[in-house]
């Protein structure tokens, strides 16, 4: 029997998406439907991304899963309609991008590059300390967070690793709970952040945390722009913090009249470190189709409780 499969992400991802997922779907050998509309009732899976239309999934009797096309599920995760498993996307290319932005803006920062970017006058040779002399903190150790921290690893920075319950095994130091949080900023020259959106982790950089930072620290923050507190940021910015770079904030587009926008010690990304890649992704939720038919767990399924 045939499934049928709901794109239910915006009809402005359809045709980035269309020949990506059917291309999937013939290599998983998967006979399915992939429609824009279909009678909820006949659904098997839904295709998602949380801009969609689709917000009451009360209707959607057969549908056995809802494959979240972002990273980010804090958008969907509290709805209360949504009885149906709910997986989020853990994309190889989405990780590689993340990767790409967050290991040049450390070697930027780390290099000091701003200033010859900008055309410091002078002949002032000042030369930055190797990687292995430099202390990054990531916070998250998810698959993206994580992922970065190996990769700065093998760039031989010193870093350490943060979540918020205790990790083992990962090949870095791995600290937990409030007092491994203090220990890993008041050491960390630069920091990134890659914690997931939930209660827990809201303003987790607020003005007593940003104090514990050594003065001229980096923040890097390409997760989510409500993990920083606005105001304590721009404060600590006006004093001993060295820069921030943000790739996402708690209203996007950013407005022009923001004070991140023309802050001097700030540099501005429009949510570009990361981006799923619609031909790895539809290979995603091909492999997650497969394995719901198959009766096997699903990749990436979300904890509800823990909110990712």
């Amino acid at each position: 029997m045939s499934l049928t499969v709901l794109f239910a992400a915006g009809p402005g991802l359809w045709p980035e998406y269309e020949a990506p997922l059917r291309a999937a779907f013939a290599k998983a050998r998967l006979s399915a439907h992939l429609v824009t509309e279909a009678a909820p009732e006949a659904v098997d899976y839904i295709i998602y991304a949380p801009i969609s239309p689709v917000q009451d999934f009360t209707p959607f009797t057969r549908c056995k899963a809802v494959l979240n096309l972002w990273a980010g599920v804090e958008r969907i995760v509290g709805n209360p309609t949504l009885t149906q498993p709910l997986c989020r996307m853990v994309d190889p290319g989405l990780t590689e991008g993340m990767v790409e932005y967050v290991v040049g803006h450390v070697l930027r920062h780390h290099l000091g590059m701003d200033r010859f970017i900008h055309g410091a006058p002078g002949w002032e040779q000042v030369v930055p300390p190797l990687a292995r002399e430099r202390r990054v903190a990531m916070l998250g150790l998810g698959e993206l967070g994580l992922a970065c921290a190996r990769a700065l690893q093998a760039l031989n920075f010193d870093v350490q690793g943060w979540s918020r319950t205790p990790k083992t095994g990962l090949g870095l130091p791995c600290h937990h709970g409030e007092e491994g949080l203090r220990a890993v900023l008041n050491g960390a020259q630069i920091v990134v952040t890659l914690l997931p959106r939930t209660a827990e982790t809201e303003n987790i950089l607020n003005a007593s945390r940003l104090s514990w930072l050594p003065p001229g620290a980096v923040i890097i923050n390409p997760g989510r722009g409500a993990l920083i507190e606005d105001e304590a940021l721009l404060a600590a910015l006006d004093g001993p913090l060295g820069h921030a770079t943000l790739d996402v904030f708690r209203v996007e587009p950013l407005p022009e009249d923001h004070p991140f926008r023309h802050h001097p010690r700030v540099t501005v990304t429009p949510h570009i470190a990361a981006d799923t890649r619609a031909i790895t992704a539809a290979e995603v939720v091909a492999e997650n189709i497969r394995r719901g038919e198959a009766g096997e767990p699903f990749l990436h399924q979300v904890d509800r409780a823990r909110g990712y």
